[in-house]
């Protein structure tokens, strides 16, 4: 029996350490300090006989024997975490899931998600990170986000991608500007007035320029909104038309305040994914990646 000669915080301080790369970082992400970090893992050596990480300047690598002891690390720490479920106490697991999302997520199913969570795991915290998909999809890469609910395309294919659905975009207008549009107006016609939207480098906004130059269209009609909310309170007042998820809009139009414009182009849907690390994460993050596909399903 290895009593208390080695624990669950020991072990979990060194996969920690490890997946963020540094132990500043696997403090930050632990809720503790560098100092208690650095303790635990000093205090797994001596347990093990064995150097576990070494220590450079301004980095961490793995050992020989820390690279093969890393795997049962993970093993333990999962068994942990099963046997928690198992036993249905999943108010003991007090841990932090750093959650990456897109703003289209923080402003339409996030909140059912955050929801799930809570009622599945009541301690859980949640480190949240609202920002475009291309700055998520590094924060992943870097190992300082657990989860990423983002769109692709993505730099890197070895975390799992799971399908969550996909957002539809609609042209929106609010009832004066509706009122002079034909019923079903081409994109000349539309191009004709203001096109809110959002980033330039997303990949709907790729797609409007590339028929824009097609058609031989003004893009400088295109106005660009890196917050894609800040895009509905300017098309209520009639600042121009714009291409938005529908989701987004949806309490608009279902309220008359703004409506759908039948034009004869649209971008494709977006495509919507959950993004993590399987072979490191914790089990609560493969957990909250299919709370997420549950969240995004309309009511």
């Amino acid at each position: 029996m290895i009593k208390s000669q080695i624990t669950l915080k020991q072990l979990e301080a060194f996969a920690f350490v490890v997946d963020t790369g540094t132990f500043r970082a696997a403090a930050a992400a632990l809720g503790t300090t560098q100092p208690n970090i650095s303790a635990r893992i000093t205090a797994l050596e001596a347990a093990l006989d064995v150097t576990l990480l070494l220590r450079d300047a301004g980095s961490v690598r793995l050992t020989v024997d820390g690279d093969k002891l890393l795997e049962k690390t993970r093993e333990v720490l999962w068994a942990g975490e099963a046997l928690i479920e198992e036993a249905g106490r999943q108010e003991l697991i007090e841990e932090t899931l750093r959650l990456g999302v897109t703003e289209l997520v923080a402003c339409t199913w996030l909140q059912g998600l955050l929801r799930l969570l809570r009622e599945a795991y009541p301690k859980l915290r949640i480190q949240l990170e609202v920002d475009l998909s291309t700055a998520i999809d590094t924060r992943l890469m870097e190992g300082q986000l657990d989860l990423a609910l983002q769109t692709g395309p993505f730099k890197s294919k070895t975390f799992a991608s799971d399908a969550l659905g996909q957002e539809r975009y609609c042209w929106v207008a609010n009832s004066n500007l509706f009122q002079n549009l034909s019923t079903n107006p081409s994109l000349p016609e539309l191009f004709d007035l203001t096109i809110l939207t959002h980033a330039r480098h997303t990949q709907a906004c790729a797609a409007l320029h590339y028929v824009a130059k097609k058609r031989g269209l003004r893009s400088e009609r295109i106005v660009h909104s890196s917050a894609l909310s800040a895009c509905v309170p300017m098309v209520l007042e009639g600042l121009g038309v714009a291409l938005l998820p529908e989701r987004l809009v949806e309490a608009e139009i279902t309220g008359g305040d703004l409506h759908k414009v039948a034009a004869d182009w649209l971008p494709d849907p977006l495509s919507f994914f959950a993004r993590y690390a399987p072979a490191r994460s914790a089990r609560y993050v493969e957990k909250a990646a299919q709370f997420a596909k549950v969240a995004m399903q309309p009511a």
